[in-house]
């Protein structure tokens, strides 16, 4: 019981402390983790205690005092009651069990990103494509292959599938996935495309399955964890069935804290502490961004946890008028963030382009990829096309997207040069204003190039001059 009520304390920074008169017949919690999240409520006098969710016992509670001694009583949910009757009496099919028809189907799932399509078919293989239609229509793909099914792929033919002991399932992986505690069933493909970087060895997979009730086994999320290992999230309803592996809509333990005679509903401390926190997030008068990242999967977004999940790679832009954020992203002064895995890439309009990852301790890890220069680029322009047009239907001409040289990056071990990107605006339509795409190709080694797609850029690609330089339209 020390677990919730030690969480109370840290929770409030110390607002509150524990009275001593603690009812003690609290069940088993588990030793602190920060894997089970708490939320504290505070309910008038007149309130009933939910139904649904974690379960309420009425002596199971402590009584907390505020350094301005008000006071309070706060209700404790059971985190164990609820969980465990459900796999007591399972006996039914193991995880790898219920996903035999996937395997044996030979179905596909598909995600398609600004530049790659990735395609997995369960049990088979997972692939990396990109698809160009050249003159003459003559299509060029570029693919790799992620993993292959190391046993022969669940056998179709003989029915053969590799069966897991029920017992086996006693401990069961659980990932964050959005904020949620997920628990997963993992396949492990290897025997990939061979990985350059890496001695030649063979790109490899874990693919991650999770129970999500209305799923079509979409494609949740398509990751890099480290330089050519991925790990692919797919949603799929075939492990719902079974209670370790079932979706529970509210992870979130609330604590009911009730206050007693004299108290006010909440402590004012803790109301001032929002006041101010509040204020904080009011945003100063100059023009300020807030950008989320959000993913969708192929279909239509689903709910993981009650939350949405809305393309990897892809930004959304907010509380900017789109004037603004043109004013802003021409200055330089807006950058566009993207990137899928440990490499993260911000393009800063007319500065720079930055390839940095992220780590907690050590901080960003920052890679100059190229920098502006304009005479360098008006050079390079002259020899190459800076400005591409196409024809629409009704006959008018259109820029489709321009083309600007950024080099003088770090030096690249390599090749002993700088690294230099040609960075490819180009328009694309969204249903949101403000999805930037952002997508980082090495056709030679440490010379990129750098696509970014947007709506944003729509608005002010007519306005390219022949060397391929934007300006605010008229």
């Amino acid at each position: 019981g020390e677990m919730v009520a030690g969480l109370l304390t840290v929770f409030l920074g110390g607002l509150l402390e524990v009275c001593s008169g603690v009812s003690a017949n609290r069940g088993g919690y588990p030793s602190f983790t920060d894997e089970v999240p708490f939320k504290i409520n505070w309910p008038g006098a007149e309130f009933t205690l939910p139904a649904t969710g974690a379960l309420y016992n009425e002596d199971d509670f402590v009584i907390m005092t505020t350094a301005e001694k008000e006071k309070y009583k706060c209700l404790l949910p059971s985190l164990t009651a609820g969980d465990e009757d459900d796999d007591k009496e399972y006996t039914g099919p193991s995880p790898a069990e219920l996903l035999e028809p996937l395997f044996k189907r030979s179905s596909c799932s598909y995600r398609i990103e600004s530049y790659w399509t990735y395609e997995v078919c369960h049990g088979k293989h997972i692939r990396q494509y990109h698809e160009e239609k050249e003159t003459g229509q003559k299509i060029n793909v570029q693919e790799y292959f992620l993993g292959n099914s190391a046993q022969k792929s669940p056998s179709t033919e003989t029915g053969e599938f590799v069966h897991y002991n029920n017992s086996m399932v006693s401990f069961v992986f659980t990932k964050n996935i959005e904020g949620q505690l997920t628990p997963y069933f993992s396949f492990e493909m290897g025997n990939g495309t061979p990985c350059v970087l890496k001695q030649n060895e063979a790109r490899s997979t874990s693919v991650l399955y999770v129970c999500h009730p209305e799923a079509k086994h979409e494609i949740l999320s398509v990751a890099e964890v480290t330089t050519c290992e991925y790990e692919v999230v797919v949603l799929t309803p075939l492990l719902c069935s079974h209670p370790k592996y079932r979706f529970k809509s509210s992870p979130v333990n609330t604590i009911f804290c009730q206050a007693l005679a004299g108290s006010p509903l909440r402590p004012q401390r803790l109301a001032q502490l929002d006041k101010e926190h509040e204020e904080q997030l009011k945003p100063p008068f100059s023009a300020t961004t807030e950008i989320r990242e959000a993913f969708t999967s192929t279909h239509k977004p689903i709910t993981v946890g009650g939350q949405t999940q809305v393309t990897v790679g892809t930004t959304h832009i907010s509380r900017l008028t789109d004037d603004q954020l043109i004013k802003e992203f021409l200055s330089g002064s807006y950058c566009l963030h993207g990137g899928v895995g440990w490499w993260k890439y911000e393009f800063c309009y007319g500065k720079h382009v930055h390839q940095y990852h992220e780590e907690k301790e050590q901080g960003k890890n920052i890679v100059v990829v190229g920098s502006w220069n304009a005479e360098e680029h008006i050079d390079w322009a002259k020899k190459n096309v800076a400005r591409s047009y196409q024809l629409r239907d009704d006959g008018v001409q259109k820029v489709k997207l321009v083309s600007h040289f950024y080099g003088h990056g770090d030096v690249c071990d390599l090749t002993g040069k700088p690294r230099q990107v040609i960075v490819k605006l180009k328009c694309k339509e969204s249903e949101s204003p403000h999805a930037v795409t952002v997508y980082m190709l090495e056709p030679q080694t440490c010379q990129y190039v750098l696509g970014v797609e947007s709506p944003v850029i729509c608005r002010i690609l007519d306005t390219a001059d022949e060397r391929g330089l934007l300006s605010i339209s008229s």
